[in-house]
Formats: structure tokens, sequence, C-alpha cells
């Protein structure tokens, strides 16, 4: 499972992906199972947990700057969390 954000100059990468992460958990608690849910808070976590967001906005806010989009893609790979962006549409 691979998981897009798009971060803005409203919402940096870790808002979005703290907000997904609570929507997610809201999800869950109102299905019985939904593995797809509990697959994406799981990355979420570990993304929350693990990644460097004040390298992360220095890397990725220049460009909303300039006015270009950015997407993020977030997933497990092996049991470790795996984060890329690219930028357009």
């Amino acid at each position: 499972m691979k998981i897009e954000l798009e971060p803005n100059l409203n919402h940096c990468i870790q808002t979005l992906a703290k907000k997904e992460y609570e929507k997610s958990l809201r999800e869950l608690l109102k299905i019985d199972e939904n593995a797809e849910a509990a697959d994406k808070i799981e990355i979420l976590r570990m993304f929350l947990e693990d990644a460097d967001f004040k390298k992360l906005r220095k890397e990725y806010e220049p460009y909303l700057v300039s006015g270009e989009k950015v997407r993020f893609l977030i997933w497990s790979e092996k049991g470790k969390i795996k984060y890329d962006f690219k930028l357009g549409g």
C-alpha cells in the first residue's frame, strides 16, 4: 500500500500525515475489521516516528513556494518505512 499526501504552503507533510493517521484511526474504530485501514495506520505511525520533518520541509518547500505541486508517496517495504516526493500533477 502506498499513501499519497500533497503538502501545501498551509499544511506541511507532518501535519498532513498526522491528520491522515487520525482519520484512519477513526475509520478503523467504526469498522470491525479493516485490514487496509490498519495497514495505513501502521505506515503513517512509522513515518511520523521516523521521518526527519525539518529536512523534508527544506527539500520540498522551495517547490511549493515557486508554485509547483508536490506529492508525497509513503509506503512500507520489508518492515521499513520508505517515502519519496514527486513534482507536478
